[in-house]
């Protein structure tokens, strides 16, 4: 986590999350270390494409939101911002109903670059979705006195 402050809890996690892209999908998060992000997507019809399955476009933005969460958590909000830049994903299996569990885990980590590499799986225990994703750490510009 990010030196010399206090770290976030799971609950002000998902509560900053609340009216967000996160809460429309139905994503809350449950753990995370310095190198691990979890959360959890109930399944709902709205993640759905006409074929009755979670389009891919849900279970990219689920990989997309758990590995910036764990960018943003590494790092302090008030001197950097967190953008993804580039997400690459494998869809391997359906998913039809149920939950998603996604696991972020931090591949590497420089001064302005995170990657992250998440696993999406069923209540099965079953690989739905493999995702790379790279974010950008920008700092914010101080306004001058």
């Amino acid at each position: 986590m990010s030196e010399g402050r206090t770290p976030m809890t799971i609950e002000e996690l998902n509560r900053i999350c609340k009216g967000t892209y996160m809460d429309l999908l139905h994503i809350e998060f449950t753990a995370y270390s310095d190198s691990t992000v979890e959360a959890i997507m109930q399944i709902t019809p709205g993640h759905f494409q006409p074929m009755g399955v979670v389009h891919g476009g849900a279970l990219i933005s689920l990989a997309e939101s758990v590995g910036s969460a764990g960018s943003m958590l590494q790092v302090d909000p008030e001197k950097f911002s967190v953008f993804g830049s580039v997400v690459n994903a494998q869809h391997l299996s359906p998913a039809r109903a149920g939950r998603l569990f996604a696991r972020a885990s931090i591949v590497s980590k420089s001064d302005f670059k995170h990657i992250w590499d998440v696993e999406i799986r069923d209540e099965q225990g079953q690989l739905i979705s493999i995702s790379r994703v790279t974010n950008s750490i920008k700092p914010i510009k101080q306004e001058a006195d």
